[in-house]
């Protein structure tokens, strides 16, 4: 039987007016927003909506932006009816999808990923970290290279292993720029620097993941209603304690996303629907398997096509 997961993206998906549209023409839907400026006390909808770009990309204020945005469009989609048989997000997404899958209540999704954001910001200082993404290298070949890299002194690692020779590494400035010169030297194509606050997923970030359990620690998180593919392990997890467990884990673990669209394929999963902005999670899961259907919703006429397209397949 056809099984259905929700996907949620990360950071780099965002963009300014996501969600406006569809919060103007449905008043519950702009409440999302509303109760996130309360809660954070900040005026988050207006930096969504209008902008400025360069204030909405700082880290702080692009993980509660996505979380707002994504959960209000899943909000509108779900009242179709279609219910997800999983769901998982890539690296920030993981905590909308546990909203969705009701382990954190939305207004301390919104809370906990503003001060993930923060931790993230100010763990390593600036200009000392860096990432970047390897194009055209498998992952042993890549780990060997930036083991290497780690017996010289300079941190480097695995980040995130997105699809099949798409990896991103990530560590100190001086790590990451090695690695990406021995990754080209074993045949990498490509080696493209990102333009990231710091070095995400590494262990440089373990100072960020000490702060964010004690910020875990004074939320209530329940069970999960629906499994939830774990970034850290791409298994699925419905435990409270082990889910908070591995959101600790995953700020310095490698987001294990090729694994986890694998996992969930041998589950039974043969349609994944991105909600939120963009398609990047979507293009990926193609990249990994080219016969899963994969669909993206974002705003209100994404969804009806989407929701018209799932009852030609009768899902």
């Amino acid at each position: 039987m056809s099984k259905i997961a929700f996907v949620f993206p990360g950071q780099g998906s965002q963009t300014v007016g996501m969600g406006k549209e569809l919060a103007e023409k449905h008043p519950d839907i702009m409440d999302y927003f509303s109760k996130a400026d309360k809660k954070l006390n900040v005026p988050l909808s207006e930096l969504i909506f209008e902008g400025p770009k360069e204030e909405l990309t700082l880290t702080y204020n692009t993980q509660p932006a996505l979380l707002t945005t994504s959960i209000a469009i899943l909000d509108y989609f779900q009242r179709s009816g279609i219910k997800a048989d999983f769901v998982a997000g890539h690296s920030l997404g993981e905590y909308t999808a546990l909203v969705a899958a009701g382990v954190l209540s939305f207004e301390d999704g919104v809370y906990a990923v503003r001060k993930r954001g923060e931790f993230m910001e100010h763990a390593v200082p600036n200009g000392e970290g860096s990432m970047a993404a390897v194009l055209g290298l498998d992952r042993d070949a890549l780990q060997k290279v930036t083991d290497e890299v780690n017996e010289t002194g300079f941190p480097v690692s695995l980040a995130n292993l997105n699809c099949p020779g798409q990896i991103v590494i990530s560590g100190s400035r001086e790590g990451v720029q090695n690695a990406g010169a021995k990754a080209k030297e074993a045949g990498a194509k490509r080696v493209l620097p990102l333009e990231v606050s710091g070095p995400f997923h590494s262990a440089l970030m373990k100072p960020a993941a000490n702060q964010l359990r004690e910020v875990l620690d004074q939320i209530e998180m329940k069970d999960a209603e629906i499994p939830v593919i774990a970034n850290v392990t791409a298994e699925p997890i419905s435990a409270n304690l082990d889910i908070k467990d591995k959101l600790i884990e995953q700020l310095y673990s490698p987001v294990l996303w090729e694994d986890s669209v694998a996992k969930m394929i041998s589950l039974g999963v043969d349609t994944f629907i991105e909600i939120g902005p963009g398609k990047v999670l979507s293009g990926l899961i193609k990249k990994i398997d080219k016969t899963v259907k994969t669909y993206s919703v974002s705003d209100e006429e994404s969804a009806q096509t989407v929701l018209d397209a799932l009852k030609e397949e009768k899902l």
